[in-house]
């Protein structure tokens, strides 16, 4: 499948003349459909293919990110999404395939050639040097060092300069993601969200134009949430493109431009967030039919519990099935500009009562962790 033209993209000559957060242009370049093409791609796969034993674990035909957006990389646990993040970030092999960064073929480039390249990205576990400060794990993200060559190390005078223009510029990063006052603590007495923190502006080091984050919120406590997605939303206005895998689809409705979603290794569907969540195959594989919901807003869950009243008046036997009750979400739901009454904090951390037919999630060993990939 070949690449459209310059033409086609209508790309604008200088980054000056177009402001990335008020772009309201369209990203497709023509019918929104799984694999469709991009205005403007900054990647672009196809046919790339990985298996495991006898499963197919990646399986996508073809592929364009949009460059300066913010694209999100959905679906279920084992769709293969952190399995495609390892092959285009050359951190794994495929059985087959190629793809391009920068209209570069970058199938087979090692994976810190890719970074070199401009194309970074974290982990769901992040990869903090604990042992190193929090402003060493800094330095060692920025590349072409001279200090790192066994030829020039004995000599600082040729890599003296260097090391202070890195420093600064790992300076103004940890301001910006509020860790300068953790510069000369130990990476390991980090939170796990300031981790996640340190990671990203780590990946900044190389001056990226791709950043790819694999969820980049799992862990984190609400405290941090907001800070994560503003970085997130900066990292487009500076002009970077981000591609992130995330489970949060409240997340994914509110920063995302565009949606792509993988079940069984494949594209299912893409495109706005707004289309993508009203399709019938995501909603069945993945999101649930009450995924748009806001469980903050006491009208939504009013809403949502006229529904289950209704869903269980139409079928006969279903008492203690273990189904939330409409009437325990009634209860639960705080009027219209009030708190909520105050109460006992359920087993599981949030307030309301189990039903029947739901077991105690506070009695099973890790039972808040999420599954990974």
């Amino acid at each position: 499948m070949s690449i459209p033209s310059e033409e086609s993209r209508d790309e604008p000559r200088t980054s000056e003349e177009i402001d990335y957060m008020t772009d309201t242009r369209p990203i497709a370049a023509g019918e929104i459909a799984p694999g469709c093409k991009k205005r403007d791609p900054i990647v672009v796969a196809e046919n790339v293919t990985r298996s495991f034993g006898g499963i197919n674990a990646v399986d996508v035909q073809y592929l364009e990110i949009p460059r300066h957006k913010i694209t999100a990389l959905i679906g279920p646990n084992g769709a293969g999404k952190t399995t495609l993040f390892n092959l285009l970030t050359g951190f794994d092999t495929p059985n087959s395939g190629t793809w391009q960064f920068e209209g570069n073929n970058i199938a087979g480039v090692s994976s810190y050639k890719v970074a070199r390249m401009g194309m970074v990205r974290t982990f769901q576990l992040t990869k903090v040097m604990g042992k190193l400060t929090v402003m060493e794990n800094m330095r060692l993200g920025a590349s072409n060092q001279s200090g790192e060559r066994l030829s020039k190390a004995l000599f600082k005078g040729i890599w003296g300069g260097q090391e202070k223009t890195i420093t600064q510029q790992a300076t103004v990063l940890l301001e910006k993601f509020k860790l300068d006052a953790k510069r000369d603590d130990y990476a390991a007495s980090l939170s796990g969200g300031q981790r996640k923190l340190l990671e990203m502006a780590r990946s900044l080091m190389v001056r990226p134009k791709l950043v790819m984050l694999d969820e980049p919120m799992a862990g984190v406590n609400p405290a941090l949430t907001q800070s994560l997605l503003d970085h997130i939303k900066n990292l487009k206005a500076e002009g970077m493109t981000v591609l992130f895998v995330e489970h949060d689809m409240n997340m994914v409705r509110h920063i995302a431009d565009w949606v792509v979603v993988m079940a069984e290794g494949k594209i299912v569907a893409e495109g706005p967030p707004a289309e993508v969540m009203k399709n019938p195959a995501v909603i069945d594989a993945y999101l649930g039919a009450h995924h748009d919901v806001d469980l903050g807003d006491a009208e939504g869950i009013k809403e949502l519990a006229a529904e289950l009243v209704a869903d269980e008046e139409s079928i006969v036997g279903t008492e203690n099935a273990g189904i939330i009750s409409a009437d325990v979400l009634a209860a639960e739901a705080p009027e219209p500009g009030e708190p909520g009454e105050p109460g006992e904090p359920a087993p599981n951390g949030t307030r309301g009562r189990r039903s029947a037919g739901e077991p105690n999630r506070a009695e099973e060993p890790n039972s808040t962790e999420k599954d990974t990939e």
